[in-house]
C-alpha cells in the first residue's frame, strides 16, 4: 500500500504519518528527510544556497523515484510538493493512496504560531502576516491539495481521531 499525506505546513503530515505507521505496520518517510539524506543538506540550506527552482526539482525527482520505487510506505509530502512538476498526478495513480490533511485558517495559524522558530519562511511574521501568508498559499495550492483522493479535515481534532478517518478509509 502507498500512501501519500499532503497539506499545508503545520497540517500534521508527519506526526499523523508516524502514528499511522504504528497502526497499520507500514514503514513512515518524510519527503524532506529523503532530500536532506540525499543533497547532504538541510531543506533551508538548499532554498537559500541553490535557490527554490533547484529544489523544485530536485524534490520532484526525488518524490517520483521513491514512488516508484517502492511499495509500501507512508509518505508525509513537503506543503508545496504537489503543486510543482506536476507532482499533483501521483495523487491520483493506481496503487497510491493520498490524504489532504485539511486544516483551517485559524487552525493552521494558531499550531505555526507556536513553531515559527523552526519554519524559515514564517520566523519573521507576526499573527496577523502569518493569517495572510497562510490565507494566499492555501488560495495558491488549493487546485493541487484537492487533487488528493481523500481529504480529511483536521481541525478541533485529536491525532488518534484522525488516523482512525484515515484507517477506515483503507480498509
Amino acid at each position: 500500500m502507498k500512501i501519500l499525506l499532503i497539506g499545508y505546513m503545520g497540517s500534521g503530515k508527519s506526526t499523523i504519518g508516524k502514528e499511522l505507521s504504528k497502526n497499520v505496520g507500514i514503514p513512515f518517510y518524510d519527503l524532506d528527510k529523503i532530500i536532506e539524506e540525499n543533497e547532504k543538506d538541510t531543506i533551508k540550506n538548499i532554498f537559500k544556497n541553490k535557490g527554490e527552482v533547484y529544489f523544485r526539482k530536485i524534490e520532484s525527482l526525488i518524490f517520483k523515484n521513491f514512488v516508484s520505487n517502492n511499495d509500501e510506505f507512508i509518505l508525509a509530502l513537503g506543503g508545496g510538493t504537489p503543486c510543482y512538476g506536476n507532482n499533483h498526478e501521483i495523487l491520483k495513480q493506481e496503487g497510491v493512496l493520498s490524504f489532504y490533511l485539511k486544516g483551517s485558517i485559524v487552525t493552521l495559524t494558531e499550531r505555526l504560531l507556536n513553531e515559527k522558530q523552526n519554519r524559515p519562511l514564517i520566523s519573521n511574521l507576526n499573527k496577523e502576516e502569518l493569517e495572510e501568508y497562510i490565507t494566499k498559499h492555501l488560495f495558491d495550492r488549493s487546485y493541487y491539495y484537492l487533487q488528493a483522493q481523500n481529504i480529511i479535515s483536521i481541525d478541533n481534532k485529536s491525532i488518534r481521531v484522525i488516523c482512525e478517518e484515515i484507517n477506515n478509509k483503507l480498509t
